[in-house]
């Protein structure tokens, strides 16, 4: 049949199964909002307050689903707002597609009003870009996008296409799209090896990753924990891929990771790394990261085998089809000495706070007190990010969304709305600080705007709590530009925005406003004052040894 490029440009995304699109319309992208229009009972389209946003709801979107995200955004400015939320997504391998449109093909190049080479300013943070300049090669091409987003290793997919391409017209013939089959590169060598490792270890560890999550491979990593007899500790993008109120899970690792992970890793001979990338934030020093252990790397991205430290063996290939391979061949473990170790650990070493004062990890643990533990968290970037990794006990994969490689403030809200959109029978709470709250806040007239029932908490300490963190321990209390002790009334700017507000100011009122929030569906702001000197700790200074993790009891010892 004869179509438009934009026609078909919808017709794919219907093809790949796309259900909501977010995005923002604009003069180069007419066309296919058109279309986009002429099918609104089949595509759902959430129109964002920025395009950043589009870009952040698409990702949650796909975090929360498996799926992948979908965001639009017009030529020049409206794509280049999208490049924070493309680069948070390939930092933490998140199946997108984004979608802009560029003018005209003869004015390319020409400084044209609103032409930007958004292929080129992506290059760098996308798996693969595309222009497309013939309307011939248009479906294809966004068959392509689908296929490269969502194979291997995850992430975002650009696809520009120039204005007169989407009014231009050809033959379009539907496609069902071809399975995505996972890609192992192991050997019947690589599985002796690794099996041998294990069963020589007599302290094994296993370090938990978002890979983990991405290959589906969460009941194969809890099989595979009770058949070699290990604890397990997990990187922020790991969290939900193992329950984290089993016996066995010792918390987060790495910078603010509990004294147990990261002596433990210490310790143990022999470190299991699962879909993890060893990122700076978890190993700290890598001269001396498990320093007495042989490390065993199983991850899908060869490129990642030996990056950041030397392995001594690895197994390449998608984490869910190998661990199914090592469970079937290994034979039961036993380390009853190491784990009798490792909940020593544990108990002399918990997570501790203040309990007497209104502070972000009691509201995080009455968060997961209300909700059971089965509410979808998302987060901004910063000390409440932390304490909503340490003290919410996620059992289950795709609950925790957050920031994790680019570390985006404004991240949270627009993931949130993603989330509730992709999972509408879920509970979803966006946690965030005053600081990363002001960076996209408008969002929240978005939620509105659909009645999209989204959980907000802002943990207001009127600063910037993790610089101002930094600046307590390592600049002399030089608190330079983080103090935000303004004239901002979140409650009314919520308000305004066309939510419920509620504020908090004691521990007693937690409970009943999250319950409230819960109870209305609808958009809720829910503001909570907190000092403005509470720290997230453990904490490893940066380029440090995880093995010097120290709290506020190291701190005191020293003063």
């Amino acid at each position: 049949m004869q179509l438009t490029g934009a026609e078909i440009v919808i017709e794919c995304l219907k093809e790949q199964g796309v259900d909501t699109v977010f995005g923002y319309p604009g003069g180069t992208i007419l066309n296919i909002y058109d279309a986009l229009y002429k099918h609104s009972d089949e595509i759902n389209h959430v129109l964002t307050s920025h395009e950043q946003g589009a870009a952040h709801a698409a990702d949650g979107y796909a975090r929360a689903t498996g799926k992948v995200g979908v965001c639009m955004a017009t030529s020049g400015p409206g794509a280049t707002n999208l490049v924070t939320g493309i680069a948070t997504a390939y930092m933490d391998s998140v199946p997108m597609v984004a979608i802009t449109a560029n003018v005209n093909l003869p004015l390319l190049g020409k400084d044209t009003f609103q032409e930007i080479d958004i292929a080129g300013v992506t290059m760098p943070i996308t798996k693969h870009g595309y222009i497309v300049k013939d309307v011939n090669v248009l479906a294809d091409t966004i068959r392509k996008a689908f296929k490269i987003a969502k194979s291997g290793r995850p992430g975002p997919v650009l696809v520009d296409i120039t204005k007169d391409v989407t009014a231009n017209v050809c033959e379009y013939t539907p496609m069902v799209p071809e399975e995505i089959k996972s890609v192992n590169k192991y050997t019947e060598s690589d599985l002796e090896k690794a099996a041998e490792l294990i069963a020589q270890a007599k302290k094994p560890y296993i370090y938990l990753g978002g890979g983990a999550i991405i290959a589906d491979a969460a009941k194969e990593v809890r099989e595979f924990a009770e058949v070699i007899d290990a604890p397990v500790c997990d990187t922020l993008m790991g969290k939900g891929a193992f329950d984290g109120t089993s016996e066995r899970y010792t918390g987060m690792i790495g910078m603010h990771g509990t004294k147990t992970s990261n002596f433990g890793v210490s310790e143990c001979d022999l470190l299991i790394a699962l879909g993890a990338r060893f990122s700076d934030r978890v190993i700290g020093n890598p001269k001396t990261f498990a320093k007495n252990a042989k490390v065993l790397h199983i991850d899908i991205d060869a490129a990642e085998i030996g990056k950041n430290i030397p392995v001594y063996a690895s197994v390449v290939g998608d984490l869910k089809s190998v661990l199914t391979e090592l469970n079937a061949r290994l034979e039961k473990q036993e380390h009853s000495e190491w784990m009798a170790h490792i909940k020593e650990l544990k108990e002399t070493y918990p997570l501790k706070y203040n309990g007497n004062q209104l502070s972000g990890p009691f509201i995080i643990e009455e968060i997961d007190r209300v909700t059971k533990g089965e509410a979808v968290i998302s987060t901004d970037v910063g000390q409440h990010q932390m304490w909503a990794a340490q003290y919410y006990k996620y059992t289950e994969p795709r609950t925790f969304l957050s920031s994790g490689g680019l570390g985006t403030m404004g991240y949270g809200l627009g993931a949130c709305i993603g989330a509730k959109v992709g999972q509408p029978d879920k509970v979803c709470i966006n946690i965030a600080g005053d600081g990363c709250f002001r960076m996209n806040m408008n969002e929240l007239a978005t939620a509105s705007r659909y009645n999209i029932p989204i959980i907000q908490v802002v943990i207001n300490n009127h600063v910037l709590g993790m610089v101002r963190q930094w600046q307590t321990l390592f600049y002399d209390h030089r608190y330079s530009q983080t103090v935000l002790n303004d004239k901002v009334d979140f409650c009314k700017v919520a308000e305004g925005l066309g939510c419920t507000a509620i504020r908090v100011t004691s521990k007693e009122e937690v409970a009943p406003a999250i319950e409230k929030a819960i109870a209305l569906n609808a958009p809720v702001m829910i503001e909570c004052i907190i000092q403005e000197d509470d720290k997230v700790f453990p904490m490893v200074p940066a380029g440090a040894p995880i093995s010097d993790a120290f709290d506020e009891d190291d701190l005191a010892k020293k003063a």
